[in-house]
């Protein structure tokens, strides 16, 4: 046996010279795989720059230094890389898209907080964006509601101040003024925090809709995050 059965870390030999080599390299990997954060599972040219112990779920499709590697986990090594295949079960934090995630043996799950043995599941997730307002009595974002997601409520924080004729504002859905607050400041800092007494299911992609009470928007800008979860079907 010469690498561990769980991390593939490299194990020193009997009569092995230059022992710190293998050492060095097993706390490399350790160093990467412990508290696993993945900058992306869906970059597929490797960094110019290689940080030791940066760590990238390859996908299909990889070219340069990461071709042939799909499926495994890079790791930033001594200016180069090593590769892990990651099995069942194991976590991650996905730096670019913000969420969990469980491996199936096969693929990364993005937000999956469970995983029957046919890989359906519950998903726990967050649709961001910073929305600049349009002038008017409403301000409507693109849909970032997914579709046959159940919305458990929705957080919002003014970063750049809201100007206008407006006194406060409302934020919700189109056809439903105010669902995650109403009487909301204008300042920077300004925040909503809605969660919904019950969730509610869009089974068609949907937008947020600000509201100005008393008055219409001229500027500003509001980051929203709305927070919901959504099922996965069991494999065939």
């Amino acid at each position: 046996m010469t690498d561990t059965s769980q991390l593939g870390l490299p194990l020193v030999q009997a009569s092995q010279a230059q022992k710190h080599v293998t050492v060095n390299e097993a706390l490399m990997r350790l160093d990467g795989l412990v508290q696993l954060t993945l900058q992306s599972i869906s970059q597929a040219t490797p960094p110019v720059v290689v940080l030791d112990g940066m760590c990238f779920g390859v996908p299909a499709g990889a070219v340069n230094a990461w071709s042939g590697r799909e499926g495994t986990v890079a790791i930033g090594t001594n200016g180069g890389w090593s590769f892990a295949a990651p099995a069942r079960g194991w976590r991650a934090h996905v730096a670019d898209v913000g969420a969990g995630a469980i491996h199936d043996g096969t693929n990364w799950r993005i937000g999956q907080v469970t995983l029957s043995p046919y890989n359906s599941g519950l998903a726990a997730r967050v649709a961001e964006v910073d929305h600049v307002l349009t002038p008017g009595s409403a301000s409507i974002t693109g849909a970032i509601i997914p579709s046959n997601a159940v919305v458990i409520g929705a957080t919002a924080r003014v970063v750049s101040e809201i100007t206008g004729t407006l006194s406060s504002w409302q934020l919700g859905n189109p056809g439903a003024a105010g669902r995650y607050g109403a009487g909301l400041g204008l300042a920077v800092g300004s925040y909503a925090r809605g969660v919904l007494g019950q969730p509610t299911t869009f089974y068609a992609p949907e937008a947020m809709q600000l509201d100005a009470s008393g008055g219409d928007f001229a500027s500003g800008t509001v980051r929203i995050a709305v927070h919901y979860l959504t099922l996965s079907l069991p494999d065939l």
